[in-house]
C-alpha cells in the first residue's frame, strides 16, 4: 500500500493508444494520478474534463497527468476521444493498481452494497515519490487543488 513519502511500487498496465505504461516511462517528471469509477459517467466525465482544460498549465508545471479505472481500454478509447483527453487513460481490470493505492472500497450503490473505486488524485514527485493524496474526492475545485500542490513540488 503506498504511503506519503514513500516510492511508489513499479506498475505497468495497458493503456490508451495501443500501449503499456509503466511507472518508469514517467521518470524525472512528476505524476498525478487519478483513479474514477466509470467511463462516461457524469461525475467522471466532469473530472477528466477538469484535468483536460487544467493540462496545459499541469504540463508548465513538469506534470504528467494518467486516468485509472477497471474499464477496457476499450471503453477508454472512447472515453478519451469523445472528451478529446490529451493525456492516457489505464486499465485496471484486475484491480492492481487500485489495490496498490488501496481505492477499492464498498459503496452504496442504489441500496446495495458494492465493491468499487473511491474517486482517489494521488501526486508523485520526479521520483516516484507519493507527496500528496486526495481521498473520496468532491470533483468540484479538485482539479486546482491538485495544480497546485503540483506547482508547489
Amino acid at each position: 500500500m503506498v504511503q506519503i513519502g514513500k516510492k511508489v511500487a513499479k506498475f505497468s498496465l495497458p493503456a490508451t493508444g495501443d500501449k503499456t505504461l509503466s511507472l518508469d516511462d514517467f521518470k524525472g517528471s512528476r505524476l498525478v494520478i487519478y483513479f474514477y469509477p466509470k467511463d462516461n459517467t457524469p461525475g467522471c466525465t466532469l473530472e477528466g474534463q477538469d484535468f483536460r482544460d487544467r493540462y496545459p498549465a499541469f504540463e508548465e508545471a513538469g506534470t504528467a497527468i494518467l486516468g485509472v479505472s477497471r474499464d477496457s481500454v476499450k471503453s477508454h478509447e472512447n472515453f478519451k476521444t469523445k472528451q478529446d483527453f490529451p493525456f492516457d487513460l489505464l486499465s485496471d481490470a484486475d484491480e492492481e493498481l487500485c489495490r496498490q493505492f488501496d481505492v477499492i472500497h464498498e459503496k452504496n450503490m442504489y441500496g446495495r452494497k458494492v465493491m468499487g473505486v473511491v474517486r482517489s488524485t494521488f501526486l508523485l514527485d520526479a521520483d516516484g515519490v507519493l507527496r500528496h493524496e486526495w481521498r473520496k474526492v468532491r470533483v468540484k475545485g479538485h482539479v486546482d487543488e491538485v495544480l497546485a500542490a503540483a506547482q508547489s513540488i
